[in-house]
């Protein structure tokens, strides 16, 4: 009989309010979101629990330090006037990949394999590539012709 009524206490002691819950599933900012429901006081009474929702969910004064929206997130973001992929050629011959190797492109822009790549059968004279950006940002040049498409960062 006592264990069950601790079981009982522990139980609803744990169980957060449900008004509660609503309110921080309804906050847009994902950082504000977060802060309610970490806010959250577990088996509290209704009225604190949403004191402490609300003052999490609360802009912090000024003089506290807070975290941008974007932070973390630079990886995600292409600019409207920045195109999604490039099209253009290797000038010259080409004789295989290796990691960190730079590669010059007809438009003038250089750029550094960052994977691990290495293909000796990639050769050719100017070869046709495309540089394209994925969904979360990572780019790939894309050599016509081959199965081979190494992750790129642009050097200049």
């Amino acid at each position: 009989m006592k264990i069950a009524l601790l079981l009982l206490l522990a139980s609803s002691s744990a169980i957060a309010d449900d008004a509660s819950l609503k309110r921080c599933r309804t906050i847009g900012d994902g950082v504000q979101r977060l802060a309610c429901y970490d806010a959250m006081v577990v088996g509290a009474r209704p009225a604190a629990a949403a004191a402490a929702a609300a003052a999490a969910a609360a802009p912090k004064e000024m003089g506290q330090s807070q975290l941008p929206k974007e932070m973390g997130q630079s990886h995600l973001k292409t600019s409207d006037a920045e195109p999604k992929s490039v099209t253009s050629t290797i000038p010259g011959t080409l004789k295989g990949l290796n990691p960190n190797r730079h590669i010059t492109l007809a438009n003038g822009q250089v750029w550094r394999i960052s994977d691990g790549t290495r293909d000796d059968q990639v050769e050719g004279t100017d070869l046709k590539v495309k540089i394209e950006r994925n969904f979360i940002g990572t780019t790939f040049m894309v050599i016509e012709g081959t199965n081979t498409s190494p992750k790129v960062r642009r050097v200049r």
